[in-house]
């Protein structure tokens, strides 16, 4: 995997999160820079550690099912691709409720948040580990474009809520099922 493939896998994964941050900004009045870079770094920190754990996962499996490996990446990503694309077209029916930056139930509530956020990389680690890749900067890249995307999506919350976040995970779906035609393609062509 090469790192442009890597680079759109990381903007891919970012996309959940970035449209999370940005209904987690929108509900504060005033987001500052500080509290933005601390909300990016939770998220990039456990985004960073799923596809590790997924790799692991993976890996631990990876000598049986060698000859269709590309199969399972294939599967893995082009599903969480459509998953994340119909999670895209769907209306958010929960209530938001304002964050209190110093209590602990909104702590809880954000790590669950970012921990959630964070499945769909894991899936990834999973599949990554069919490949050879460099699991630690796949994981480094996907960590990083998650620390930006959602400090930016943080400070952007008031303004842009109702327009940006469901088209970020679209974007990020129509991505992930292009890299899984991308390795099937690769795999069975040659």
């Amino acid at each position: 995997m090469n790192i442009i493939t890597l680079s759109v896998l990381s903007l891919a994964m970012s996309t959940d999160a970035f449209a999370a941050s940005i209904t987690k900004g929108s509900t504060l009045k005033n987001p500052r820079v500080l509290s933005a870079i601390k909300l990016g770094l939770l998220f990039g920190c456990i985004e960073a550690i799923a596809p590790i754990v997924g790799w692991l996962i993976g890996s631990a499996g990876a000598d049986y099912v060698e000859a269709f490996d590309h199969w399972i990446a294939f599967v893995l990503l082009v599903g969480l691709g459509v998953h994340m694309l119909l999670e895209s077209r769907k209306e958010d029916d929960d209530d938001e409720e304002e964050l209190e930056p110093n209590t602990k139930r909104s702590f809880i509530a954000t790590l669950l948040t970012a921990v959630g956020t964070s499945i769909d990389a894991m899936t990834v680690g999973i599949s990554l580990a069919f490949m050879k890749v460099n699991i630690y900067l796949a994981a480094a890249m996907i960590g990083l474009a998650t620390t930006i995307m959602v400090t930016i999506g943080a400070l952007l919350g008031n303004v842009m809520s109702g327009w940006v976040g469901k088209k970020a995970e679209a974007i990020g779906g129509v991505a992930l099922i292009f890299i899984g035609c991308g390795i099937l393609y690769s795999h069975t062509v040659t």
